[in-house]
Formats: C-alpha cells, structure tokens, sequence
C-alpha cells in the first residue's frame, strides 16, 4: 500500500467533501452566500470546518507528496499518517460539536496533530536540503 498517496487522496476526499456539504447546507437552509456569525449556527461551522480544511490541507498534500519521492526516516511515514489522521478529528470537533465558540477534545486533538506533524514534516523536508 502507498501510504502517501492514501494520505493525499484523504485529505482531498475531505476537502472536496466538505466542499459539497457546505452546499448542500446552503441548499437545506436556503443560504445563497454568506454565513451567520454565531458559532452555534450550522451552516456557520460548515463553512469554517470547510475553511480550515483549505486552509492546511493543500500544504500537507505538497509536504506529503515532496517527501513521498525522497528517501526519508521511518518516522516521516508516521507522521504523514498523523496529520491526515489530525484533520479528520479536526472536522469531527468543528461538525458535532454544540459551538465553535468553545474547544473540544477532538479540535484540541486535531489542532494539536496539524501543528506537530505539519512541522515535523517541515522539518523533514528541510533535513533535504
């Protein structure tokens, strides 16, 4: 199995579903553009769960890739496998949580999981140059 492809292709599966819900929430609540700014409103935690998505994802994915073709660490698989794996609580904290305007263990856990790896990865790549 190609660990780091799998990793990609989740990320992108979560960005570009995400992507589609976030219309189909608009589409159940009749929201053209736009969102509410209450944190507890749907449609709301959608567009910032989708938002941030965006927001890392696309590093991650080049990261991922980059790395993918050199010859790194064991350790740099782990870590490919933990940021992708971070995203996903970061989506589950964000989706069924009450409100984004209070953390949550899943958030924390995802936040936490995109910050590390995300840097480690950083650091691996610069090891290669």
């Amino acid at each position: 199995m190609n660990i780091p492809m799998l990793c990609i292709a989740l990320l992108a599966l979560l960005v570009f579903a995400l992507g589609f819900a976030v219309s189909i929430t608009r589409g159940r609540t009749k929201t053209g553009i736009g969102h509410p700014d209450d944190p507890n409103n749907f449609v709301h935690k959608m567009v910032r769960c989708h938002g941030n998505a965006v927001e890392y994802a696309p590093a991650l994915m080049l990261l991922i890739y980059i790395l993918s073709q050199t010859d790194s660490p064991g350790w740099v698989m782990w870590l490919m496998v933990l940021v992708t794996v971070a995203r996903y609580l970061q989506v589950v904290g964000m989706v069924f949580s009450g409100t984004l305007a209070k953390a949550n263990p899943f958030r924390f856990m995802g936040s936490l999981g995109t910050y590390v790896g995300g840097m480690g990865l950083t650091i691996a790549l610069l090891m290669h140059v």
